[in-house]
């Protein structure tokens, strides 16, 4: 981000909070991807749902009954995607990981930008772009495959003949279970859990600060939009995210 850091007080309230907790762990939503060129889900004008059905392209009996209009849509946005980098907030997250302030970052985005920005302790709830499956053999293959199979193809396939599937939760599929547990382990021990970016309403990633509620910690929260628990946050940072994120690691000094 270019420009002087500005640190809100609300972030300067925070600051302190982050440092005195004996374990932070960060959950991040698209809205964290945003400065990055990505667009949300939800924003209304904007969001990727306003204009297409999620239920058509993104759900698993899409990719089921008409794999090439499933692909039609999930290749433009590995395509997209594959070209974005990684921001000032996914930067500040990694630093603040570094300084040993943040112990983990639980992300429901599949972009891959906290990879990129180098966070070490990452849990991918909802899978990432990187690989795509053979749900009849199980072979798994390289993106940037795919992307070159799409050059020539509608529909990327296995070695086997068989469609291949993002590895991505779809509409319709359960997360990772594993994934989920390590997630959810992480929200019962954080004495703070920052969210950052996310509505908090798609489930079951949305239960985790209820969790930790629940277990005695406290849960931050820095996006532009409502979440159902605002009224329950220690601080709630509404501005953008790239800058509240570089104004709090600038805050902990």
């Amino acid at each position: 981000m270019d420009g002087e850091v500005r640190t809100s007080d609300d972030v300067t309230a925070l600051a302190p909070r982050l440092c005195c907790a004996g374990s932070v762990v960060v959950l991040t939503g698209a809205g964290i991807s945003v400065p990055s060129g990505i667009p949300d889900f939800r924003t209304p004008g904007t969001g990727i749902w306003e204009h297409v059905d999620p239920m058509e392209v993104a759900h698993i009996d899409a990719w089921r009954a008409n794999p090439a209009r499933f692909w039609s849509f999930y290749g433009e946005r590995f395509q997209t995607l594959g070209d974005k980098r990684p921001n000032g907030a996914h930067d500040a997250l990694v630093e603040l990981e570094r300084r040993g302030l943040v112990d983990a970052v639980i992300t429901q985005n599949i972009d891959m930008l906290h990879r990129r920005a180098g966070t070490r302790e990452l849990i991918e709830v909802h899978g990432s772009i990187a690989t795509c499956s053979c749900l009849s053999c199980g072979a798994r293959v390289a993106s940037a495959e795919v992307l070159a199979q799409l050059e020539q193809s509608a529909v990327p396939l296995c070695a086997c003949g068989r469609p291949l599937k993002p590895d991505v939760v779809l509409f319709g599929e359960f997360l990772p279970a594993a994934a989920l547990e390590r997630a959810t382990r992480l929200a019962e021990g954080a004495d703070l859990l920052l969210c950052v970016g996310s509505s908090l309403e798609v489930y079951p990633v949305a239960q985790l600060p209820a969790i930790t509620l629940r277990h005695g910690g406290e849960v931050a929260i820095v996006t532009q939009g409502p979440t159902p628990y605002d009224e329950l946050a220690v601080a709630r940072l509404a501005g953008d995210v790239e800058q509240e994120l570089c104004g709090l690691l600038a805050a902990v000094g």
